[in-house]
């Protein structure tokens, strides 16, 4: 493990946002224990906050009120033990995969030497062999969200945040990007909060699945998912857990759409 701890709690974190002189309040009382090298995956009805949590988690958002800590120590901003992969790459269209990868070693004023053996071990991991001295235009969705993937764990960090990493990856790489994400997962050991729109994809890739409300968002649920790995997504275990996360977002996407015809009035 590196020596990392990887543990999370957040204890009644709430985010306001102010638009046009108006309060908005995205996430409320929200607390969540994530055990070290746990796989975490959250769902929620569209607007409920399950950016703003990761963002806030990652430091690039400020809590309002409550608390987040990694490792026993406060979050208070971006740092090198949370690696973020977003959602659109947001690799440097100039830097090749392994410039992308040794960005953050780089950072970290760390020996050529040092910095070309990440590399290379992450290159290794994430199957991007003679692919390394590519530029990002020359690359599918797919692999560029592994260099997306290898450069946030180039830091080495404690714990990994994924944006709905594969949200715009076509569906048949997206299964296989899950796939080799749970192996990325089980060699390096790290903790993940994985935010995603797709059922199917948090019942195949988590440990536990938090159900958020609609906004305000806070945990609606929490859903163990207790089946071994690899997953078949077309077991009967496998359908139950997915229909009764499914339920549970319906009761939620039911609550926006309601909430959303009062504010038309």
């Amino acid at each position: 493990m590196d020596g990392h701890e990887g543990g999370l709690n957040l204890v009644g974190v709430s985010k306001i946002f102010t638009k046009d002189k108006r309060e908005i309040i995205a996430v409320n009382a929200f607390s969540l224990s994530v055990k070290p090298q746990e796989f975490v995956c959250i769902l929620g009805p569209s607007g409920c906050g399950k950016t703003t949590v990761l963002r806030m988690i990652a430091g690039l958002d400020t809590p309002t009120s409550g608390s987040i800590s990694l490792n026993g120590n406060m979050v208070k901003a971006p740092g090198r033990d949370r690696g973020m992969v977003f959602q659109e790459f947001a690799l440097f269209p100039w830097r090749t995969v392994r410039k992308n990868i040794e960005f953050g070693p780089e950072l970290s004023k760390m020996s050529p030497e040092k910095i070309r053996e990440i590399s290379n071990r992450f290159i290794e991991l994430v199957g991007l062999k003679t692919f390394e001295d590519i530029h990002p235009k020359e690359l599918s969705g797919g692999m560029k969200q592994r260099v997306g993937i290898a450069r946030a764990l180039a830091n080495d960090p404690s714990i990994l945040l994924m944006d709905e990493p594969f949200g715009s990856i076509d569906a048949q790489t997206r299964n296989l990007m899950q796939k080799e994400l749970l192996r990325i997962w089980q060699t390096t050991k790290k903790t993940v909060m994985f935010v995603t729109h797709s059922v199917e994809e948090a019942v195949f890739l988590a440990d536990k699945i938090i159900i958020m409300t609609a906004r305000p968002g806070k945990v609606r649920e929490v859903i163990e998912v207790p089946l071994a790995r690899p997953r078949d997504r077309t077991s009967q275990e496998f359908i139950k857990i997915r229909a009764r996360v499914l339920a549970e977002l319906e009761e939620e996407f039911d609550k926006t759409q309601a909430l959303e015809k009062a504010r038309e009035k």
